[in-house]
């Protein structure tokens, strides 16, 4: 295929992971319990985010915490995991969708807070879902390239807003089926932040290779999910069958330079059990190397594949594959191998 949706990368290595997860619970039973009245007039039955979606439970901030102070936590955290001093970073990609303010970025806020030199190069990438793939693969491209020889992937996102807006908004008399159910989506959204360091592997030989992947784009589909800090209206149905599409097209398309089909640990980005089951019947995955992590933290966005990456970091050992996988709002689609 023309263009550049297949990248290769010659010298470069995830040297750490790490998360930063929000410290309050809300389970999906304390949700039912705040719609109880909606879910009674509309007829709907009770423990749909569980039966459905498989999330049990999502995550919160507490009252006076940030997303933008859990990105800088969990940045730190990365760099002393893999021994880089802030004054050796320079690339800092901020990927969260939550943001304050249209401007100025997100990345200067966490710049600061890292207390990154004025010679690293900072900026947001917003892409859904995926920004955190596609932030490791420009990163893994300018560190190849000679131009970085450190780089901080991080992201922190906030859905505390949108679930209460959102359980606000399905408790009005004017809401229907209809209107319930494309706001469903909202309801499996957490909160947590992540973060990742990059660098040359030449330089780190106990660090895990990134060998490349792909990207995909089916922007047809660019109404199925729409989003704001007031709430995600989805057409969940539409969405599924256009991101399964487009998933199996990447991933056949992807067999000319990889083969994906025995991987040890398949990394999805995390959204629900109808989402998980699909990808993993379409493309033949083997379930038992698909680890989940939003049945505990929901749908956390771009922090969703980094959270999973570190939650399994410690079960991966020396030689295995891993591919993470992606399917973002738009749509769009990224796969990327690394080699433990």
């Amino acid at each position: 295929m023309d263009g550049n949706a297949t990248t290769t990368h010659r010298n470069v290595a995830l040297l750490s992971v790490a998360s930063e997860l929000a410290p309050q619970i809300t389970t999906s039973v304390d949700i039912d319990r705040r719609l109880q009245p909606a879910l009674a007039r509309l007829r709907l039955p009770s423990g749909l985010l569980q039966r459905v979606a498989g999330v049990n439970e999502r995550r919160n901030w507490a009252p006076g915490q940030a997303f933008d102070d859990a990105a800088v936590t969990a940045g730190k955290r990365a760099l002393a995991a893999a021994g880089i001093e802030p004054g050796q970073v320079g690339l800092m990609i901020n990927t969260s969708v939550t943001r304050k303010h249209l401007e100025p970025s997100v990345a200067v806020r966490i710049h600061h807070g890292l207390g990154l030199p004025s010679s690293a190069t900072n900026f947001d990438i917003a892409n859904a879902c995926l920004g955190f793939v596609n932030g490791m693969t420009l990163a893994a491209q300018l560190i190849d390239s000679g131009q970085v020889q450190y780089a901080v992937i991080i992201d922190g996102e906030d859905a505390d807003q949108i679930q209460t807006n959102t359980i606000e908004r399905l408790g009005r008399p004017d809401i229907n089926r209809k209107d319930f159910m494309s706001e469903f989506a909202s309801l499996t959204l957490g909160s947590g932040a992540a973060a990742a360091v990059l660098g040359r592997a030449d330089l780190h030989p106990e660090g895990h290779r990134i060998l490349g992947g792909v990207t995909r784009a089916a922007t047809e589909f660019n109404g199925l999910c729409v989003g704001s800090v007031d709430g995600m209206f989805t057409d969940a149905k539409a969405l599924l069958k256009g991101g399964m599409e487009l998933v199996v097209s990447a991933w056949t398309e992807a067999k000319r330079d990889w083969n994906w089909s025995g991987m040890d640990r398949y990394i999805l980005h995390q959204v629900s059990d109808v989402h998980t089951n699909a990808i993993v019947k379409a493309t033949g995955l083997d379930r038992s190397r698909v680890p989940l992590t939003y049945p505990l933290y929901g749908n956390v966005g771009p922090a969703s594949i980094p959270i999973t990456l570190a939650e399994e970091a410690s079960r991966l050992t020396k030689g295995d594959r891993v591919l993470l996988m992606g399917v973002g709002s738009g749509l769009n689609t990224a796969m990327m191998e690394l080699a433990w």
